[in-house]
């Protein structure tokens, strides 16, 4: 009997370590993507300015969320695009500007399709 114990844990051990390797790669995966489809940052980036800053904290855990779809958002750098900046009369990073209106702060992903309807 000792012998059948020790094979039914070394399974329990092995399904363990296959569920541990299924979630570690899963959560990797969603990090990347941060969560946010190419469509909707399509969507999003089409429909929206999001105005950063170099170095900013803030700016940061916002494109975070997008993971790397970030590159399909219109994002204008305000440390190196000032005169931009400064036409559109942006006193803070990060800030949205949807339809003419400006939005500071780090904005959920919900608050954006409300805003933008995609």
């Amino acid at each position: 009997m000792k012998k059948d114990n020790q094979i039914y844990i070394y399974i329990v051990i092995i399904i363990l370590v296959i569920i541990a390797v299924i979630f570690y790669i899963k959560n990797n995966n969603d990090n990347n993507n941060g969560g946010v489809n190419e469509k909707l940052a399509k969507c999003l980036g089409e429909k929206s300015e999001l105005y950063v800053q170099l170095g900013c904290k803030f700016c940061k855990d916002q494109e975070d969320i997008f993971g790397n779809n970030t590159q399909y958002l219109n994002i204008i750098d305000c440390h190196f695009e000032t005169q931009k900046c400064v036409d559109a009369q942006i006193t803070g990073t990060p800030t949205w500007i949807i339809n003419g209106e400006k939005y500071p702060g780090v904005q959920s992903i919900e608050k954006l399709k409300q805003l933008t309807g995609c």
